[in-house]
């Protein structure tokens, strides 16, 4: 079972099998028919496409953040929908390292389903290195519907009041994933106010990576975050970005490290600076 990242020569090895669902995660926050465009044209044969913006977020209301969460009971009944059983390993890719496959390998854990990877170094790593690609129609079938399994949370949550309380107990350590220009305040091309939450600390996901794409080796992973939050444990982490998507690259990136067990806040910086009245902080102190 793979469970937080499978390479190219492994997923190679798993084509065509019964119990293999392959899924395309492309996705541009700044142009929204980016991803069925790209896998309407190529894609790592059998993948299904699904989509970030319509099938991996719930309704906005102005005041959740950009990509709030769908209904549980609604996205445990759709991926049963899209074939996803007990026995199914689920390998997500996309083109940008696992910014938005990430959000799907979360998701698929949050209503507790294990088997899950995402591609390392994803469908640039996988074209690049001539590996099979379909084009034209995708060849395979409609997925076959199966009954939804029990949901089991595998990955825990943190709301908007928890974050707001936390800016005086202090129970859980934030960490930003976005770029550090938009951290510090000093650029927010996405939401209507620059900055970040008081207190959060910034590893930008790209940091997760090496320069050829792939992932860095879990034991430098887990060398870098353990310096960014000391004594702090992974249970007392919450990630959050912009919207909540590349906030599970970093999550993903601890998993892999061996550092388990950290929170996802969904709504993020779009949830919390869609309030005047939360405080914002500037700069790079926290």
């Amino acid at each position: 079972m793979f469970k937080t990242l499978i390479s190219s020569p492994q997923l190679k090895a798993l084509l065509g099998q019964p119990d293999v669902l392959i899924v395309d995660c492309r996705h541009d926050l700044m142009k929204a028919s980016f991803g069925s465009d790209a896998y309407a044209q190529s894609r790592i044969p059998g993948a299904i496409f699904i989509d970030v913006e319509k099938q991996l977020a719930g309704k906005h209301t102005g005041q959740n953040g950009r990509h709030p969460l769908p209904e549980r009971e609604a996205f445990r009944a759709f991926a049963a929908n899209q074939g996803v059983g007990a026995s199914t390993q689920v390998v997500v890719y996309d083109s940008q390292s696992g910014q938005s496959a990430g959000r799907l390998w979360w998701m698929l854990r949050w209503i507790g389903h294990e088997a899950v990877a995402v591609l390392d170094g994803g469908w640039a790593g996988w074209s690049a290195a001539g590996y099979p690609i379909e084009t034209g129609t995708p060849s395979r079938s409609a997925p076959q519907p199966i009954a939804a399994a029990e949901s089991v949370d595998l990955t825990p949550t943190v709301d908007v009041k928890d974050v707001i309380e936390n800016l005086d107990s202090h129970v859980y350590t934030l960490i930003d994933a976005r770029a550090g220009a938009r951290y510090r305040g000093e650029t927010e091309p996405l939401d209507p106010v620059a900055g970040h939450i008081p207190g959060a600390l910034n590893r930008p996901f790209q940091e997760n990576l090496q320069a050829d794409g792939l992932f860095k080796p879990a034991s430098v992973l887990k060398q870098e975050f353990s310096t960014l939050l000391g004594s702090v444990d992974p249970e007392r982490v919450v990630h959050q970005c912009g919207s909540g998507i590349s906030a599970c690259h970093n999550l993903l990136a601890m998993e892999h490290a061996g550092l388990p067990g950290s929170r996802l806040y969904p709504g993020s910086w779009s949830e919390w600076c869609a309030d005047p009245a939360r405080p914002v902080a500037i700069g790079t102190g926290t």
